[in-house]
């Protein structure tokens, strides 16, 4: 049953939130998040991705690019500009995009239950990022990006969440620089945190959404401060890991469309001959966005296509073998274009699906192809994760993205 506990967040003062809620550092690149912070200074991208603050052409994993980190989230909570409550309390967290909300409850949970696999996960991680997220939490003493967990319906959880949020007044409530709208509800309530734990406690699995690197990574801390502390109990705070945990139905899952830099040495013609072996093709005249399972946009050469795969390549298949991911990995991506190791070969990219179609053409240019995927469905991914299975890398893009910087979990409290 799932573990979620309160916890004493560090948390910016109510007239900052907004300046100091940033979009996760892994959405965007180094010069990216320059541009984003030119005019926010509080942005929490300064600590995410703290290799910012330093000229261009800082190396973003050398030791003082962790130590600037923890240094700027000390100077923050020491002149006030984050507060923290003074017991553990339980946050609501809704976010809001084009009329649409979903409401998490965000918390603590422990790392006995990912390792016991009650935390499913669905997709592998890389070394290196998950390094990277080990040495910046484990500088801040602190678990700063919450891991999107998700479940399926809970009533009792829904009717809680619903009624503190009718009967009380946000604690944030902003409308960000994207339009997406940040409301956020304090518990501290002890008779509603009992009642909070006991439906969460009849939950049988939480399942990740986004944040696989993250996730891996604070267990990992946690496990190496009960190396430094052998007589831990179990109770401290490095036992846990900052989450928001969401109902799957009020989640919404983009595209998450493929872009290779160029076609393997093959010509147009020769690429969509050996696309027709597998493949119905039909040129189009403007973007494709495929409508339905088994079909992909294309584009090349200036031009789109839509693909419609054989009935073959997905009937019968496994869970994992008959996602459309799959699909285009086994059968165009490795086979035809040459991609050897799909998590690491720099000849591909992948773009969230929130940046729209225009992106994958600018990406493609003359000499690239690009794909447009038809959204993989959170049924889907639970129930790849029930089978202790493992999808394809980016396979899912959600949306809205939670920010970072809203909520600070310490390991040890302050120094």
């Amino acid at each position: 049953m799932a573990d979620v506990r309160p916890f004493a967040a560090v948390r910016p003062r109510q007239d900052l939130a907004d300046q100091i809620a940033a979009l996760p550092y892994d959405v965007m690149n180094t010069e990216e998040a320059r541009v984003m912070t030119a005019d926010r200074p509080d942005s929490f991208l300064r600590i995410d991705r703290a290799e910012i603050n330093f000229p261009a052409g800082q190396d973003p994993y050398a030791p003082e690019v962790y130590e600037k980190a923890a240094q700027l989230v000390r100077e923050m909570i020491h002149d006030g500009r984050f507060v923290q409550d003074d017991a553990p309390c339980y946050y609501l967290y809704a976010l809001t995009m084009n009329g649409r909300t979903q409401t998490g409850l965000v918390g603590c949970e422990s790392i006995d239950e990912y390792d016991e696999g009650r935390i499913k996960k669905h997709e592998l991680t890389r070394a290196d990022k998950e390094e990277d997220r080990v040495r910046h939490i484990d500088a801040l003493d602190a678990n700063t990006g919450p891991i999107f967990l998700t479940y399926r319906e809970n009533a009792a959880l829904a009717a809680i969440q619903n009624e503190w949020i009718a009967s009380h007044e946000p604690l944030y409530d902003f409308t960000a620089e994207d339009g997406i709208r940040h409301t956020v509800y304090r518990i501290g309530e002890a008779e509603t945190i009992a009642g909070i734990r006991t439906a969460v406690g009849a939950i049988p699995a939480l399942y990740i959404a986004d944040g696989h690197h993250r996730t891996a990574s604070a267990v990992r801390v946690g496990k190496m401060r009960r190396a430094q502390y052998p007589d831990y109990d179990g109770t401290e705070e490095y036992n846990y890991f900052l989450s928001v945990i969401f109902p799957a139905d009020e989640l919404m899952i983009m595209d998450y469309n493929r872009v290779v830099c160029d076609t393997a040495g093959l010509t147009k013609d020769e690429l969509l001959d050996l696309l027709r072996e597998h493949f119905n093709i039909t040129e189009k005249e403007g973007q494709v966005r495929p409508s339905k399972k088994g079909t992909f946009g294309m584009y090349l050469a200036g031009r789109w296509y839509e693909l419609t795969a054989c009935p073959d390549l997905y009937e019968g298949k496994d869970e994992v073998s008959s996602l459309d991911v799959s699909i285009l990995q086994d059968n165009v991506l490795t086979p035809v274009l040459k991609i050897g190791d799909i998590r690491t070969d720099a000849r591909i990219s992948f773009v969230g699906g929130i940046r729209g179609l225009g992106e994958l053409e600018r990406l493609a240019g003359d000499s690239g192809v690009a794909f447009s995927m038809y959204p993989t469905s959170i049924g889907e991914l639970m129930a790849i994760a029930d089978a202790g299975a493992l999808m394809p890398p980016k396979s899912t893009w959600f949306e809205p993205k939670l920010r970072s910087g809203l909520f600070i979990h310490e390991l040890e409290g302050r120094k």
